[in-house]
């Protein structure tokens, strides 16, 4: 069980990095843009290892119809389409002639940017953790965060889900702590034993707070701890201590 839900997470993680397209430019309505630099290279992939098919040239006008990490794939108006570096997009303008901001795989788009989501693993009360955290900012500074996990105990394997909210201290640093806070659902399924096993399902509060670390284009690392608190029906509340650690990315 523990090895599939894994695959699972790296595969959407991966699915996410790659192939989803940056919100807002696969509508219905294009942007349009136009060439301010002498020309526009256009690949016929999302690389440089692409050759170059098409060139816009300055002052002529075409249309962005997706992202791909820091490629967009556009449409001239004479109908040729093709896809050109994020770099080579910075040098274009909007039609009321302000630049276009591309959100790049940089320390720039590190202090800024729309989404993220990472992978990882630790510990949960002493059980093995992995979880799959996926955030969307309010600001560069707080961050709307959700968290899907499993934990693999002796006596017991459990699924916790909690939201809640981050808040970055100094975004702009390459090393930059965060403070967080939310609610969320611990549900615990007991091993099977003598005594027929019976599920719990339980609100949880946390409080946490962490380090992000700037690695490279749209990757960072991520080291998070939190205390717990399940909110059961006995008299005593159980403080469940949490911590993890993993590979995230922005987009």
């Amino acid at each position: 069980m523990r090895r599939s839900l894994t695959s699972a997470v790296l595969a959407f993680a991966i699915w996410l990095a790659w192939f989803a397209p940056t919100p807002g430019l696969a509508a219905a309505e294009h942007l349009q843009l136009f060439v301010t630099a002498p020309y526009l290279e256009l690949h016929t992939g999302p690389g440089r290892g692409y050759p170059v098919r098409w060139v816009v040239g300055r002052g002529e006008a075409f249309d962005v119809l997706m992202r791909r990490t820091d490629w967009y794939k556009v449409r001239t108006e004479r109908g040729e389409e093709g896809w050109a570096a994020g770099r080579d997009m910075a040098l274009t303008r909007l039609a009321d002639g302000s630049p276009f901001i591309a959100n790049m795989g940089n320390r720039a788009g590190f202090t800024s940017h729309n989404w993220e989501a990472g992978v990882l693993a630790g510990s949960f009360g002493g059980a093995s953790l992995i979880t799959l955290n996926g955030a969307g900012s309010l600001t560069d500074n707080l961050k709307v965060e959700l968290t899907l996990g499993q934990y693999l105990g002796n006596v017991s394997n459990g699924y916790i889900a909690t939201l809640g909210l981050s808040h970055i201290i100094w975004p702009g640093w390459r090393l930059s702590p965060f403070l967080s806070m939310g609610t969320g659902i611990n549900v615990i399924e007991p091993k099977v034993s003598l005594v027929q096993p019976v599920n719990r399902r339980d609100q949880l509060g946390y409080v946490g707070a962490g380090l992000r670390f700037y690695l490279t284009r749209r990757f960072f690392l991520r080291a998070e701890y939190r205390d717990n608190v399940v909110f059961t029906k006995s008299d005593f509340n159980e403080v469940d201590q949490e911590w993890k650690l993993g590979c995230a990315f922005f987009f």
